[in-house]
């Protein structure tokens, strides 16, 4: 349940990549207020808050819930929405390759500090093919983004 344009950019990429040898998987899209809520109070209840707030949205504050947010895998399933993915070539053919079809890594290693979370080598967001590729070439994140960029 994406929305349409990211739908279309997501269905260009797997394409892509399957035509490399690299077939992906959509592991989870669009989330509800509620699936969101009983997520993040299963890791709560597992981790704490602290440790869960690390890599969970709270509810109301989740990227799924605007459409336009996939978790990404190999097609075999291996290692999905998990750290063990970042060592794929699944991981790094997305790395390299989803910009150009409009989504960014959204919570690249070593910028936790500014993404308020840890990296997440599955996690990418749609913003378009014209930010992807500004956001891909300068090595940035959406906050440094919107700092630079829109805040101003």
């Amino acid at each position: 349940q994406l929305r349409k344009e990211a739908t279309g950019a997501l269905e260009e990429m797997f394409v892509a990549a399957k035509k490399e040898d690299t077939p992906l998987a959509a592991v989870s899209g669009y989330r509800s207020y509620q699936t969101q809520k009983i997520l993040y109070n299963k890791y709560v209840q597992r981790d704490g808050q602290e440790a869960a707030d690390r890599y969970s949205a709270r509810p109301g504050h989740s990227e799924h819930m605007t459409g336009l947010s996939m978790d990404i895998a190999g097609y075999d399933g291996k290692c999905a929405a998990s750290d063990c993915f970042h060592d794929t070539k699944e991981a790094k053919w997305l790395k390299e390759n989803a910009h150009k079809f409009g989504f960014i890594l959204r919570y690249p290693p070593g910028k936790e500090e500014i993404t308020g979370y840890k990296h997440e080598s599955w996690h990418f967001r749609y913003v378009g093919k014209p930010l992807a590729k500004f956001i891909y070439e300068k090595d940035i994140t959406l906050e440094e983004y919107y700092q630079e960029h829109v805040k101003k």
